[in-house]
């Protein structure tokens, strides 16, 4: 074959690998924004047992076909506290489940040209795309009709590049023996290594099929190649999770657990093992081309791409039926390797659920930025209580070095909460460059909103600490009637904080302003007589007219976080 055509045959080969997993990527995608949000409080509340976890990941992952998707969606649950890490690795053995499906897409692609049948579901789609309502369907079908287009194109690259008529490939693979412990360990290394590069699962996945349908590969060598696959996928997952919160790392070690043990148990019944696989499929093992007809073997090597699917089912459904009875265990044996942080302020320092790049999906994204929306509303709520702490420590002499490190800590959060909208908003914008459906693009708008007011409510937290330090440094003293008020008011204004910190994280169809706006109305009522009682103790010269400036500031600031807590709360409901 001449340089030229071997070139053009190579690029074919990565042009149709990337047609494939574009299309896998925006089929998942279209499919995420179609049913996302079910998806999600389905995910919520299929999860009672470990069964019902199972078969919650199964149903999820074959539906938007995408088993990182549901891994992610799972730890922002669990990092949320709505979900056990018991649970979620339930729900990740069955997401394992789940995306065998994808092998028997890909082997029926191989046992047929597909390609006739992708042109229609272009037209199709490109209707579609430009009705508004119908877009996402039109994105989907684009997504399928990609795929198999890869699909097709890569099988007929397979023929066209005779693999099993180069004698030199044939004699590259023969001279492993297939029956040799070493060459089974040397091929799922590969196959590992091979995932980690390439980032995709399936590419790996399909260059198998295509080297084992062309009657090159023993079969022996390809399942060695999706075992080392089914690794390398995790490898890249712990690898993205390094930078995540301590649930994310330990799903994501859960999830390596899961398969390197089935991948240990299968190497101590290898070959048998694939035998009874094969059997099922209907290959013939003991086939070789020196003893048939060309058209005989190929015929039987077709099927390869059906034993490497159902070898992938087998493997996982028997891999989950033995280590679902261990969740405990794996759940003890995750968290005793990666412990949790014990420097509070450490984990206040970074973001969760967004700055590990782990979720590439833009609907699912916005689920990971309204988590972290929430997070952020809890430290702040944390900050406020420092300033709470400050003022109980202010005036007190034997305490000034104590009241001075807690004013850092308050300015430290000041700038966590600076950084943290920033973040976040940079976030929500990257999003937002992605095709989104208008509900979506809503649900960001008032995100925007959220952080912005959040981040206000620190900066009040500040003003108010500001204050108390200057009382500090000129040596003010407040009456014990001053005293008592602001811890009244101080009390209420935690009380917005907390029901703000009830409404972020619900759906909003299950939650209402009314509290919210009943409190507010009290700290309004409350500062207007407050003020008023501060100007007559000035005029009766109670106090000094720089001590009441400060009980009027700090009251007045209360009043404001107030304001900032009911506008956080209209944009979480969309009012």
């Amino acid at each position: 074959m001449e340089t030229t055509g071997i070139m053009m045959l190579v690029l074919r080969l990565l042009g149709s690998l990337a047609l494939l997993m574009y299309g896998m990527k925006t089929m998942s995608d279209a499919l995420q924004k179609l049913a996302g949000p079910q998806l999600r409080h389905v995910l919520g509340a299929m999860t009672t047992n470990r069964f019902t976890g199972m078969l919650t990941g199964i149903l999820v992952t074959a539906a938007v076909q995408s088993s990182t998707a549901t891994t992610v969606m799972t730890v922002s649950f669990v990092s949320a506290g709505l979900l056990t890490l018991a649970q979620a690795i339930s729900v990740i053995m069955g997401a394992n489940i789940g995306t065998t499906l994808t092998a028997w897409i890909m082997s029926a692609g191989f046992s047929f040209n597909i390609t006739d049948f992708v042109w229609p579901a272009f037209v199709i789609a490109i209707i579609l795309i430009y009705n508004k309502k119908r877009r996402t369907i039109g994105d989907f079908l684009y997504g399928v009709a990609f795929m198999f287009l890869g699909l097709g194109t890569l099988r007929q690259t397979g023929i066209d590049m005779h693999l099993g008529e180069q004698q030199a490939v044939l004699d590259f693979f023969a001279s492993f023996d297939p029956h040799s412990f070493l060459t089974t360990l040397t091929f799922l290394i590969i196959g590992g290594i091979l995932t980690m590069c390439v980032q995709s699962s399936a590419a790996v996945m399909a260059i198998t099929m295509i080297l084992c349908s062309s009657g090159v590969l023993p079969i022996y060598q390809g399942i060695a190649l999706v075992m080392g696959e089914n690794i390398g996928t995790t490898v890249t997952s712990n690898i993205v999770a390094l930078s995540a919160g301590t649930q994310a790392r330990r799903a994501a070690l859960a999830h390596m657990f899961f398969n390197v043990f089935g991948v240990c148990w299968i190497l101590c019944v290898f070959q048998p093992f694939v035998n009874f696989v094969c059997s099922l499929v209907g290959y013939d093992v003991t086939m070789t081309k020196d003893i048939v007809s060309t058209e005989v073997f190929l015929a039987n090597a077709a099927k390869l791409s059906f034993v490497l699917a159902a070898f992938h089912t087998c493997f996982n459904l028997i891999n989950t039926g033995i280590l679902i009875w261990f969740i405990p265990q794996i759940e003890k044996f995750v968290c005793y390797v990666i412990k949790a942080k014990t420097n509070a302020d450490e984990e206040d320092t970074r973001l969760l659920y967004i700055s590990s790049g782990i979720m590439k999906t833009p609907e699912i994204s916005v689920l990971q930025a309204q988590k972290e929306i929430a997070l952020f509303a809890v430290r702040i709520q944390r900050m406020y209580n420092m300033v709470r702490d400050l003022f109980q420590m202010s005036g007190v002499e034997s305490k000034d070095d104590d009241f001075i490190k807690l004013f850092s800590r308050i300015e430290k959060y000041e700038d966590i909460s600076d950084n943290m909208e920033i973040e976040i908003a940079r976030y929500l914008e990257q999003v937002s460059d992605a095709h989104l459906s208008d509900e979506t693009k809503a649900k960001i708008r008032s995100m925007m909103r959220q952080i912005s007011e959040i981040e206000s409510i620190g900066d009040a937290c500040y003003n108010l600490a500001r204050t108390l330090h200057r009382k500090q440094e000129q040596k003010k003293v407040f009456t014990d009637k001053q005293t008592a008020a602001l811890e009244q008011i101080m009390q209420l204004t935690d009380d917005v904080l907390t029901q703000m910190n009830h409404v972020l994280p619900g759906r909003r169809e299950e939650r209402s302003i009314t509290k919210t706006n009943e409190l507010e109305y009290r700290l309004n009522e409350m500062r207007d007589h407050l003020k008023a009682e501060n100007i007559n103790a000035i005029n009766d010269r109670q106090y000094d007219y720089a001590v009441g400036t400060m009980f009027t500031d700090l009251i007045n600031e209360c009043e404001k976080l107030g304001d900032y807590v009911v506008n956080v709360v209209e944009a979480r409901l969309g009012k």
